[in-house]
């Protein structure tokens, strides 16, 4: 199961600080000024071997206390809608106040696993002044300092440790997993309909929750994977609509089920921030990807406007442009099924293996052709490589200073690995070792 940790509490009280020290980033602003975090920020945090995702649910005040509510109410409703667990988090400073007591009383009301984190405890006197939280009535207290990371490292054995286990699904994981994931109204559903409403009865649903993607079993036309979508899985009556969040949060579980995303853009739009967040996402995944540009119909075209739109998508996608591009139009039926052919390759590039053999006689002649460059007078030399045995591509070079090599060769050295080899849609990871 995809692990979906959402941080939620009242402004001010350190959430985008905690954000920060866990994914050993500076992509949340953090200011003393309530209200900086006005987007939601998505990031990969790893501890003793365990992955998951972690959002930084933002809580903005805008005018008056009503709004303050209102807002509040919005994100730990969404958070506890799509997240697996929640850590909360109040000010120890501050002591219990009223938001505190409403996002209490929501979390109380859910199945969710929830970690009740007091911040700003950065000396003894403080871990003294927590005892007023215990009236919340959610469990144990974790005392921590997100600005320095103080009792973080409790926090996360315990987290992790909560964490469900897959159950196994051997014929789930032999198949590939294909995801449509993309911004409202670019034709997600059209796709899946187009996909599904082929012939009815191939179609075979697995048991799934209202809280986790649904795997659709997808067997015509010589294809035979799972279609993983989210779409009418969850009722939003309850849900106040944050469209933005919502869509991020439900293609984060979307994406994290696959093995291999749909991104679809809207030839009208072309590629937008939105388009790139998700990109990111699905790079951070390891993900193979496939671009659909959907509504292609509705463009006046000439023999270059698909090379040069191509090409505006490329230089967005950079430095990992290896990407391959369809122009479609759903309601056409126009390229769907090459959108399939091509997301099968993908998942093929993706599992795709080079012996030890044939990667060193093929790279090593390039590399003595091309060297790394020298640094403060030391040549280095890579000696060995081998493809490790991890889920996607991965790549270890073995020389004598692996801390001198830097990202443009390494980059020069994916580049050549995808020339000779073709793994195109699908991250590759270069790692450099000692010898």
């Amino acid at each position: 199961m995809s692990n979906i940790v959402a941080i939620v509490g009242r402004p001010n009280v350190g959430k985008s600080t905690l954000f920060n020290r866990l994914t050993e980033t500076r992509e949340a602003i953090v200011d003393e000024q309530s209200g900086v975090t006005r987007d939601r920020h998505y990031g990969k945090v790893e501890w003793n071997g365990v992955e998951f995702s972690l959002i930084d649910t933002g809580g903005y005040v805008r005018g008056s206390d009503d709004i303050f509510e209102a807002e509040i109410r919005k994100q730990v409703e969404l958070a506890i809608t799509e997240a697996t667990q929640i850590l909360f988090v109040v000010d120890v400073t501050t002591g219990l106040l009223e938001f505190d007591l409403m996002v209490a009383q929501l979390l109380r009301k859910s199945n969710k696993k929830v970690f009740v984190v007091v911040n700003k405890v950065d000396n003894s006197m403080r871990e003294m002044m927590n005892v007023e939280f215990y009236s919340l009535g959610l469990g144990e207290l974790y005392n921590i300092s997100s600005i320095n990371g103080g009792g973080t490292g409790d926090l996360l054995d315990d987290l992790v440790k909560s964490f469900e286990k897959e159950p196994d699904a051997e014929e789930l994981e032999e198949l590939p997993k294909i995801a449509i994931v993309g911004r409202p109204n670019v034709g997600k559903s059209s796709l899946t309909n187009a996909l599904l409403g082929q012939e009815r009865n191939i179609v075979t649903p697995l048991a799934g929750t209202t809280r986790d993607s649904i795997h659709t079993r997808y067997q015509a036309y010589g294809f035979d994977f799972w279609l993983v979508d989210t779409a009418g899985v969850r009722k939003k009556s309850k849900v106040h609509e944050d469209l933005e969040f919502y869509t991020v949060m439900r293609s984060v579980r979307t994406i994290e089920k696959s093995d291999v995303c749909l991104l679809m853009i809207d030839a009208k739009d072309g590629i937008e921030s939105q388009d790139l967040n998700l990109f990111h996402l699905i790079e951070k995944n390891r993900k193979g990807l496939v671009i659909v540009v959907n509504k292609w119909d509705l463009i006046e075209k000439d023999t270059h406007t698909a090379k040069q739109f191509e090409q505006q998508i490329m230089e967005k996608l950079m430095p990992f442009n290896d990407v391959p591009i369809i122009f479609t139009s759903v309601t056409n039926k126009q390229r769907i099924f090459q959108t399939l052919e091509t997301a099968i390759e993908v998942y093929k590039n993706r599992s795709k293996r080079v012996t030890t053999h044939v990667l060193n006689e093929t790279m090593l002649p390039l590399i003595e052709a091309y060297p790394p460059p020298s640094l403060k007078g030391k040549y280095i030399k890579i000696k060995y490589v081998t493809q490790l045995p991890t889920a996607t591509p991965a790549f270890a070079f073995f020389c004598n200073l692996p801390q001198y090599v830097k990202e443009p060769y390494k980059r020069f050295l994916e580049n050549k690995i995808r020339e000779k080899f073709g793994f195109k849609g699908v991250p590759i990871s270069i790692f450099m070792r000692q010898k």
